[in-house]
């Protein structure tokens, strides 16, 4: 099967600030990445050719990227696939280029949610009666059991798994003191981790990433066209996408030590990549840091570091901004908080940024190969999405 490996390159991203922004409206997010994007490319607005949409709102559509944007008559999707909205919608228009179908288009991902309110949101998944032992509808409550069990499993005391926990949140907030863009720029020391007021044990105040509006953009394009827009274009290695269908309903007991799509996703991925060993091979990786004991499980099942032994590497500093892989260099999710359509390109735009060498005091030396990786949904039936990117050879 023939994949997208290097048919793709980004060639134009763009940012917003994200935070609680209520003095912006959605249109203003919008722009305000947009504009950078079509700025980092050189482009203008006439030359996309078609646009995807990546969010979560209910009733959402093309007009509200048409709108603002003033895209007359173009074709423009609108994507939802919960917290992998954003990459999805990216993943669409990777295919769509690939393709031949069209040579520039534009991808937005983007999400208001300080002054939005429940009602607007489509994220309502409750499952009691097959999984009753999971709280569905209060995400920190599903993921402290996970903590709570991983503890178990692998013989942690409450004392070190919190230790270990508060690590990464330390790690992520000096990271996310050098990202401009970031909702949080405030450093922790793991004293203050430990000692935050708790949220559903063990998970406190700074294991959770913030509530926060902000939107994110790309240009893509033809690998075999991006130098008529930029030398330093980034290529688009390999994608997996998968969504669960609650197979752990068909078990007798739910693990709730792994995410199964990880592992899937991750594979198809590297496969398409070529990635074998992905500690070695990855410089820098963008992950789903809803909740501190999520980015430790997912650098298992990714293949970072074997099962049962993050603490270790943890410890050993091995994920920190200067160590073997750097994760969340930009201070993932925990400090830029989690609109959920625009976290996915918001990760790209770090690697982008850091495969360019315009990352400031956070660039890593190493950056040939990066990744990005998107959660989301429930138990047993999360959507998940692995996406490796490149520097052009």
């Amino acid at each position: 099967m023939e994949g997208i490996k290097d048919k793709v390159a980004i060639v134009g991203m763009g940012c917003s600030q994200f935070g609680e922004l209520w003095e912006k409206s959605e249109e203003d997010l919008i722009v305000e990445a947009v504009y950078e994007a079509y700025e980092d490319a050189g482009i203008d607005p006439k030359d996309i050719q078609a646009a995807w949409l990546g969010n979560v709102r209910t009733a959402m559509r093309g007009s509200a990227l048409a709108i603002p944007l003033k895209l007359e008559f173009i074709p423009i999707s609108r994507v939802e696939n919960q917290c992998c909205s954003g990459t999805d919608a990216f993943r669409n228009a990777c295919y769509a280029v690939a393709a031949g179908v069209y040579d520039i288009v534009l991808v937005v991902g983007f999400e208001k949610l300080k002054d939005a309110g429940p009602e607007r949101m489509t994220a309502r998944y409750n499952y009691p009666d097959i999984f009753p032992q999971v709280p569905i509808g209060l995400a920190a409550q599903e993921f402290a059991l996970k903590g709570t069990r991983y503890f178990h499993d692998y013989k942690l005391s409450f004392e070190d798994g919190k230790r270990m926990l508060s690590k990464i949140a330390v790690k992520n907030h000096h990271n996310g003191m050098m990202s401009p863009k970031a909702q949080f720029h405030k450093e922790i020391t793991i004293e203050q981790a430990m000692k935050a007021p708790m949220i559903a044990s063990p998970l406190g105040l700074f294991d959770a990433c913030g509530v926060s509006d902000g939107a994110a953009a790309a240009i893509i394009t033809r690998t075999d066209m991006a130098t008529n827009f930029r030398d330093d274009y980034v290529l688009v290695k390999g994608i997996g996408l998968v969504s669960g269908a609650k197979q752990a309903a068909l078990q007798s007991d739910v693990d709730l030590i792994h995410f199964e799509e990880n592992v899937r996703a991750a594979e198809m991925a590297y496969r398409e990549a070529g990635i074998t060993d992905p500690l070695k091979q990855l410089g820098l990786a963008e992950l789903h840091d809803c909740f501190t004991i999520t980015e430790a499980i997912t650098c298992e099942d990714l293949g970072f570091c074997p099962r049962g032994k993050i603490k270790e590497y943890v410890d050993a500093g091995v994920f920190e901004l200067d160590g073997e892989l750097g994760v969340n260099t930009d201070g993932g999710l925990k400090c830029f908080g989690h609109p959920l359509g625009a976290s996915g390109i918001r990760m790209i735009y770090e690697l982008y940024k850091q495969m360019q060498y315009k990352a400031g005091p956070r660039q890593r030396k190493k950056v040939r190969l990066g990744l990005t990786h998107n959660l989301g949904g429930t138990t047993g039936a999360y959507s998940v999405m692995v996406a490796i990117f490149g520097q052009r050879d």
